[in-house]
């Protein structure tokens, strides 16, 4: 029996450290019976992409992301369509969706993971086209996704920065949305259209999504006392935020979300120029990601 094939695809920028600690994972656990492997580089930004897709033309059993929410859109991108499956080891600084999907953060019990092989049918969201496994969104979320890719620093203790600077002197608008044909109007701090739970560091935006069962999680912060935040964020923490009487939350196939002014998105914490209307939509069982 010929064994499968494995392409690892780390960003050099995680650090050597990151490397030799990804290597000697590999060393130590890699069921090499079952497996070959090669580690790839990206070079370039959406170079996971191309290096996803070329793993994939050659029959690759599957594509190993090393790295976070980002890390991993890019492979999704460069896989779709294909029989090569999607395995994390996650190594972001969110890690919003392998968290969501419970693959251990360690890179061993990570690669125990692969071994296993227990692999599904994951669906895919798609932002005007824009693929994202995890999350996208308009407001506030897209403004701080924004201001984290310009820090230098990564990690929990920036990004509660960040929120906290911005959060005082953020002004709601008015949006326009269209849930499955059902329009409604919501003046709303953030609008997150989410497949998976979190943004990241146990931030649970919407933790009832489900990333198999063929819909999208609309999930709308209304305007609220700022003084309230921390309780928000409480409640984010231990999976209650579609409870608090400034959420509303809703299920749905086909999203519009509109404003006049609307420039700024985010899908999966990486921050894009957009037009004034955005179209989501999910695909069901469109990518084979390996699970516990």
């Amino acid at each position: 029996m010929s064994k499968k094939h494995l392409v690892f695809i780390i960003n050099p920028k995680s650090g050597t450290d990151r490397e030799k600690a990804i290597q000697q994972a590999i060393d130590t656990t890699l069921d090499r019976e079952q497996f070959t492997y090669i580690i790839q580089h990206t070079e370039y930004a959406k170079h996971g992409t191309k290096l996803a897709a070329d793993a994939a033309t050659t029959g690759a059993y599957a594509v190993v992301a090393v790295g976070g929410d980002g890390s991993v859109n890019d492979i999704v991108a460069g896989l779709a369509g294909t029989d090569t499956a999607l395995a994390i080891i996650p190594k972001g600084s969110g890690n919003g969706m392998a968290r969501s999907m419970g693959i251990p953060l360690k890179e061993q019990d990570a690669i125990e993971i692969i071994n296993r092989g227990n692999a599904i049918m994951m669906d895919i969201g798609y932002a005007n086209d824009r693929p994202f496994i995890s999350n996208a969104g308009v407001a506030f979320d897209a403004l701080i996704s924004k201001k984290f890719a310009k820090s230098k620093r990564r990690g929990f203790a920036i990004y509660s920065w960040l929120v906290t600077r911005y959060m005082w002197t953020y002004k709601e608008w008015d949006w326009d949305i269209t849930i499955d044909g059902e329009p409604l109007k919501e003046k709303a701090f953030i609008i997150s259209v989410a497949n998976g739970r979190q943004f990241g560091y146990n931030f649970q935006i919407a933790p009832g999504a489900n990333w198999t069962d063929g819909l999208l999680d609309i999930v709308i912060i209304k305007k609220f006392p700022k003084v309230l935040g921390g309780a928000l964020v409480l409640r984010a923490m231990n999976g209650t935020i579609t409870d608090s009487p400034f959420v509303t939350h809703y299920n749905g196939k086909e999203i519009t979300i509109t404003h006049p002014e609307l420039k700024l998105m985010q899908t999966d914490g990486d921050a894009h120029e957009c037009s004034n209307t955005i179209h989501f939509r999910i695909e069901k069982g469109k990518q084979k990601v390996i699970v516990p």
